[in-house]
């Protein structure tokens, strides 16, 4: 009989002590009974035969998690402070028998020089140009890197051909995007060059695809996993490459424990397993601009003209509506970037100033005229539109800031015959709405893509010659250290939509001109001027931050507990408390919410202090990326 330290998958519960008949081995995924029902949980430790009465594990599984595995979530759940369970269950294991480190492919399945073995893929290997090659040679030479590349200069070419050499060297790789950048366009063409060796991974498959794609990759007929975060914790064998494009993007930090960022476990990663990171984007994170080697495509692969235009107001106005119909009569397509989803705008009283609040969180209401109702964005309470102000009774509400739903109303009454596509998350909510929309507009069918920050990311059409950029001064404004960047990377992310194959104007919305123009031509000047301040300001990549979130019914409890966070952080002279106290949204789904800021110029004593304090009742964010 042996006894083993065992952790339930998916479960808050502490560690258990079992007994097994069988020997077990660290990683093994075993059924276990608890209670009156049975539960997945893995191997942690053998121990010595306790005092206490044990019961015995019900079944061993076929799978089991890798070493590195292993390390990696204890890394998770140490740094971004979740538990052992939470953060190996953002893992899938590995079919047992598998040495994750070592499994190389098939001969006869790498013989990729032409791309065109049957039923494997289509088309021929991409020809890079000078400078492409010069960056692919480049980013061969490290171990990781960040590739900053102008929209436009092809690096999905790079991220091709180095792909295939990996499949030449008999590793696998993983290919991550933000969310939405799951797009059916980067899906065709990966399919082009690799065929069925390629798989897309995100969280709206089925059951039955994703069981499928795991035995593709047992089997060893699956080499690239191409998805979302949670694709970076698919069981590759001979793991060679991790690709993070869009680095810079949010969407890659979880908002729920673990509260971990997919770029940094990449990285992570990377050094675990002996594969090679290469993070991309136009619009480099300051962090990875400032830590990794830098590999530069400076030209697009298409040079062509951009006409910048800068109007002021919050409305779509009559320059705005005049290109509009200019490029779609000149039988081209445009984009148009609102700030806000749905008609995300809120009621508001002409008398009392007041804005129509949801009844369980302190945030205004948001107005969805499409349906009918408001909705609150923070705990999804939904009510039908009211009219009278709840403050003081005045009589009607007024909602001045324009959501898409509006904007869409607009231009379809001042252009006849124009076909729109709304494209946020109210519109898309499933992976076939996204495939539609962008087919329909592929095709030609539909002239204008209008929609909120969905539009920034990876789309690539040759035919759009205007970008309409709305609300950028509302982004500027947020409470926000990085709120520079967050606008500045918006405005060349959706610039660098148009004009892929044409010449193009760009119509920027804001009160502050000078601030955009003088870095229209040169992200990386604003990168060096915004790390110039960061430095003076002591925020990151200079310092580390933290964010503590405490949620309770009761507000008197809710600030008790904050107070004694406070007081007990005060003992560590390395950490800087920035401040503390209630959060910017101060109620959520009838929760008092308060929140303490922490920074330090070095992690260890950050992390050390927040340890001391961590306990069930608060929740911390180490390198938050929200501050509401």
């Amino acid at each position: 009989m042996k006894y083993y330290k065992i952790v339930l998958l998916r479960s808050s519960a502490p560690n258990l002590t079992y007994v097994s008949t069988q020997e077990l081995t660290l990683g093994s995924v075993v059924i276990v009974p608890l209670k009156t029902t049975v539960k997945d949980a893995v191997v942690v430790a053998e121990v010595e035969k306790p005092t206490f009465e044990t019961v015995e594990v019900v079944a061993v599984s076929e799978k089991c998690y890798g070493a590195e595995q292993i390390a990696i979530a204890k890394f998770i759940s140490e740094y971004y402070f979740s538990s052992f369970s939470e953060a190996i269950s953002l893992f899938l294991p590995y079919p047992v028998g598998a040495n994750p480190c070592v499994r190389p492919l098939d001969e006869k399945e790498i013989q990729i020089s032409s791309f065109q073995e049957k039923g494997q893929a289509h088309g021929s290997a991409p020809t890079l140009s000078t400078i492409q090659q010069k960056a692919y040679e480049s980013i061969l030479q490290k171990d990781k890197s960040l590739l900053f590349g102008v929209t436009g200069s092809g690096k999905t070419e790079i991220f091709i051909s180095l792909f295939a050499k990996m499949l030449e060297e008999g590793k696998t790789s993983i290919f991550l995007m933000p969310e939405i950048s799951l797009t059916p366009q980067m899906e065709k063409r990966l399919k082009v060059y690799f065929g069925d060796r390629v798989a897309m991974w995100h969280s709206k498959l089925t059951k039955k695809k994703k069981e499928s794609i795991l035995q593709g990759i047992e089997e060893g007929s699956i080499h690239i996993i191409a998805g979302a975060r949670s694709a970076l914790f698919v069981p590759l064998s001979n793991l060679g490459l991790i690709i993070v494009d869009e680095e810079h993007d949010d969407s890659y930090k979880a908002m729920t424990r673990p509260r971990y960022h997919a770029r940094d476990v990449a990285v992570l990663m990377g050094q675990k397993m002996g594969a090679k990171v290469v993070l991309a984007s136009a619009t480099p994170s300051m962090g990875s601009y400032h830590k990794y080697d830098i590999v530069k495509l400076d030209k697009p692969f298409v040079e062509t003209k951009k006409k910048y235009e800068f109007v002021t107001g919050d409305k779509l106005d009559h320059t705005m509506l005049n290109a509009l119909h200019a490029h779609y009569k000149a039988g081209n397509q445009s984009l148009l970037f609102l700030p806000t989803r749905g008609n995300f705008k809120y009621l508001y009283c002409e008398s009392c100033g007041k804005t129509h609040l949801c009844p369980y969180c302190s945030v205004g209401m948001a107005l969805h005229r499409k349906f009918k109702h408001l909705k609150c964005h923070y705990c999804n309470f939904t009510e039908a539109i009211v009219d009278t102000c709840t403050q003081c009774g005045h009589q009607p509400l007024k909602s001045d800031r324009m959501g898409t739903v509006e904007a869409i109303e607009v231009i379809e009454e001042a252009i006849e015959g124009i076909q729109v596509e709304q494209f946020d998350k109210d519109s898309i909510t499933t992976a076939k709405r996204l495939k539609d929309a962008l087919g329909r507009f592929e095709r030609g069918e539909s002239q204008l893509l209008l929609g909120t920050q969905m539009l920034s990311k990876g789309h690539d059409y040759a035919n759009i010659t205007l970008s309409v950029i709305m609300g950028l001064d509302y982004i500027l404004g947020l409470a926000d250290y990085r709120a520079r960047e967050r606008a500045m990377s918006l405005l060349f992310q959706i610039a660098g939509r148009s004009g892929r194959a044409k010449e193009a104007e760009v119509i920027v919305q804001t009160g502050d001109p000078e601030f955009f123009q003088t870095y229209l031509n040169d992200y990386e000047l604003f990168i060096k001027d915004e790390l110039a301040f960061l430095e003076m300001a002591d925020y990151p990549p200079f310092v580390s931050l933290a964010r503590i979130l405490i949620a309770h019914k009761d507000e008197a409890k809710a600030a008790k507990i904050t107070l004694d966070t406070v007081t007990k952080l005060k003992a560590f002279k390395d950490v800087e408390i920035v401040g503390s106290g209630k959060a910017p949204v101060e109620r959520v789904a009838n929760k008092f919410r308060f929140n303490i800021l922490l920074r330090a110029k070095n992690r260890v004593p950050l992390l050390k202090a927040l340890h001391s304090v961590d306990c069930r009742e608060i929740e911390i964010d180490m390198d938050p990326v929200e501050f509401s």
